[in-house]
């Protein structure tokens, strides 16, 4: 079993709008609402890929009760606190006539440590039949930026592999706590290792930056694939996986697509190279969709072929 934690899960709304300008009165072309939240959209995309996939995290309110009505529409298996205040809504909108995308994300309700409590003692329990766990997004108000270094520190002393996927405080402690892999955007890992990259070594270079920070595995996502240090054998071994790029409907959710098919090949037993091959594949697949956490697993099929991959010298990652 697999589980994905998402502590600030929301209703995102995908909005298309022609001309988008700021100030106007628009009416869209196109538009969809889903259950989101980071650690959501990878659990939606687990499942349509095939893998037993269970949402946990916080909900609240009536927008809580929207989110776990369409997860189990959807057959994404989920247990969620409920909480005393409403989950938030996020809202997308892609201008298709240019590319850009607008992002407004709500700041999202407050939870106290009574429901933190409860949550660890749910997550816990769901994770003694759990070989992965996925943390990701952001932390909701009032909790602690520490929380996710604690419940990595759980989650190891039930041999359960965790993969973290946040940012800023909550992601530099996490890392801290030695999970099995992070996975940051460039932005993301340059905040981490505290400096810009300039060219692709650089980046290569950062892989053991980030893993003498305590992660065990790293895997950098950029814009046309990802370089990554994953241990092979107990060894770490770099790689450089890419894909030409294509042209986007959208790109929002591409990294949560990316995460979703690189834990899927991983539960199911690929070898390291394969599981970034399909990662790529599905990150690059998901940005033909309007809406994060959607994914054609046929489609996905049809463009590994197209995913190129090599192993690249970094002494860096002997660190």
């Amino acid at each position: 079993m697999i589980i994905t934690v998402t502590l600030n899960a929301a209703i995102d709304k995908s909005l298309s709008v022609p001309s988008f300008r700021i100030g106007r009165r628009h009416r869209t072309v196109a538009q969809g609402s889903t259950a989101g939240g980071k650690g959501v959209n990878v659990a939606r995309l687990l499942a349509s890929l095939g893998q037993p996939v269970i949402a946990t995290g916080f909900v609240g309110g009536a927008t809580g009760t929207r989110i776990v009505e369409q997860l189990t529409a959807e057959s994404v298996l989920n247990g969620f606190v409920h909480i005393g205040e409403e989950s938030r809504t996020n809202i997308s909108v892609l201008d298709p006539t240019t590319g850009e995308q607008t992002e407004i994300n709500e700041r999202g309700p407050s939870v106290n440590q009574a429901e933190v409590e409860l949550f660890i003692e749910k997550l816990c329990y769901l994770a003694r039949g759990a070989a992965i766990c996925v943390i990701a997004g952001s932390l909701p108000r009032g909790v602690d930026a520490s929380l996710y270094a604690d419940l990595i520190a759980e989650l190891r002393r039930l041999d359960v592999i965790t993969i973290v996927d946040s940012e800023g405080e909550a992601m530099r402690l996490a890392v801290g706590a030695e999970p099995t892999v992070i996975s940051p955007n460039v932005t993301e890992a340059e905040e981490l290792v505290g400096h810009e990259f300039n060219d692709l070594q650089e980046q290569n270079m950062a892989l053991g930056e980030l893993r003498s920070l305590g992660a065990k595995e790293a895997i950098i996502t950029l814009p046309d694939g990802c370089v990554a240090s994953i241990l092979v054998d107990q060894r770490p071994t770099d790689y450089r996986v890419w894909i030409e790029p294509r042209e986007a409907v959208a790109s929002v959710g591409a990294g949560d697509a990316f995460l979703a098919g690189y834990v899927a090949a991983r539960y199911g037993g690929s070898s390291a190279e394969e599981c970034l091959r399909y990662a790529v594949a599905c990150g690059a697949e998901s940005t033909q969709r309007l809406g994060a956490g959607l994914i054609d697993p046929k489609a996905v099929d049809q463009i590994l072929a197209e995913v190129e991959a090599e192993r690249i010298e970094a002494p860096a990652s002997a660190l």
